[in-house]
């Protein structure tokens, strides 16, 4: 499963489809010239059409729009704590060559529990995330995201850390099996708000009693038709792309 992911990954890069385009346009030059350039051609097409960002972002902010903003915690006694999803730390070769945490694009998942527990003194978090990196070697995520903590001053008795897993499936799993974690009281899942329906599916699928707390939102009520970004609007297609991919794969295995 964690393989496929990376396929999927990879698979879900636009700017790959670009340069595959590319490399069978000058094949195909040396015996069919005009379908050669034609690919070439396309190729361009296709890089200049990325940069236009309300596309993609029409796709993210449907993700996005399934589960709105909280803006507040009604019942907060109620809640066993919070379960945060990963994927917003910098690898672990970034922490190590610095000696201070790194944050990537998706920081809202680490930061947007902080208030919660600042204001909910009785809740816990629970981190869960290992090692999404292939032939990755040092800290793992949740080894990572004790350091950050810490350095939030956030009591170490309010934390757990699952460790092990690289899905959002294994997310679910593993830390259903943590000591002193009952699944059936209810919890908080934060994550980014356009992985949030996938997230809530699986932990759902897995018997969580999860509330959903999305952070990390990427779009607006809507975008303005000038936004043209070839590096956001590329990445904003990886991005949608990945998680409608992800939703059908999941729905399929019966992961969710």
């Amino acid at each position: 499963m964690f393989l496929a992911a990376k396929l999927l990954a990879f698979a879900t890069q636009p700017l790959a489809w670009v340069v595959l385009l590319l490399i069978l346009g000058l094949l195909a030059q040396r015996r069919w010239h005009r379908a050669g350039m034609g690919l070439i051609w396309l190729a361009l097409g296709v890089l200049l059409l990325l940069g236009w960002e309300p596309w993609p972002d029409a796709l993210v902010r449907r993700l996005e729009a399934r589960y709105p903003a909280v803006a507040s915690l009604p019942q907060a006694q109620r809640y066993a704590g919070l379960v945060v999803l990963g994927g917003a730390l910098e690898p672990s070769y970034v922490w190590q060559g610095h000696g201070q945490p790194a944050l990537n694009d998706a920081a809202e998942r680490m930061t947007g529990a902080l208030p919660l527990l600042q204001r909910h003194p009785h809740l816990q978090l629970l981190f869960t995330g290992g090692e999404g990196e292939l032939l990755a070697k040092g800290l793992t995520e949740a080894e990572r995201a004790r350091i950050f903590y810490a350095d939030m001053g956030v009591a170490p008795q309010r934390l757990l850390f699952e460790s092990a897993s690289r899905t959002t499936y294994e997310n679910a799993v593993l830390s259903a099996t943590l000591p002193g974690v009952d699944k059936t009281r209810p919890w908080l899942l934060v994550t980014s708000a356009w992985h949030m329906p996938r997230a809530m599916a699986t932990f759902e699928k897995a018997g969580w009693n999860v509330t959903a707390y999305p952070v990390d939102f990427r779009t607006g009520s809507e975008t303005p038709w000038t936004r043209y970004s070839l590096g956001g609007g590329s990445g904003k297609w990886s991005l949608a792309l990945h998680e409608y991919l992800g939703l059908l794969a999941y729905r399929l295995s019966g992961k969710s």
